[in-house]
């Protein structure tokens, strides 16, 4: 798992990952990161362009998100009250984060 980057998104309840990742092999993207974030996997979506997934953190429901074409990656929340989580899970990927100059 190769992330460079995290950011949150007050305003659309979202955590921004810049990663590496292989859409084809998406699994193996975000499979360790739900682990690193102690996330329990509850639902998988997929389409052409795009990964969805539902986890959840310690009750709160999260979207992982990953859209092919703009290689774009976030954790959601819908609700207001829950955006703390994704503050909280920022700091747990922030040991995590490479170096954007390594292979």
């Amino acid at each position: 798992m190769k992330i460079y980057s995290t950011s949150l998104d007050k305003d659309n309840l979202s955590l921004l990952i810049c990663a590496k990742v292989d859409f084809e092999q998406f699994e193996q993207f975000a499979e360790p990161l739900a682990q690193a974030l102690d996330c329990q996997i509850r639902e998988r979506q997929w389409g052409a362009d795009r990964h969805q997934w539902l986890l959840d953190f310690e009750g709160s429901q999260l979207w992982l998100h990953y859209e092919f074409y703009g290689d774009i990656c976030w954790l959601s929340t819908e609700r207001a009250d829950e955006f703390d989580v994704l503050v909280y899970l920022q700091t747990l990927l922030k040991p995590l984060i490479l170096d954007p100059s390594q292979p």
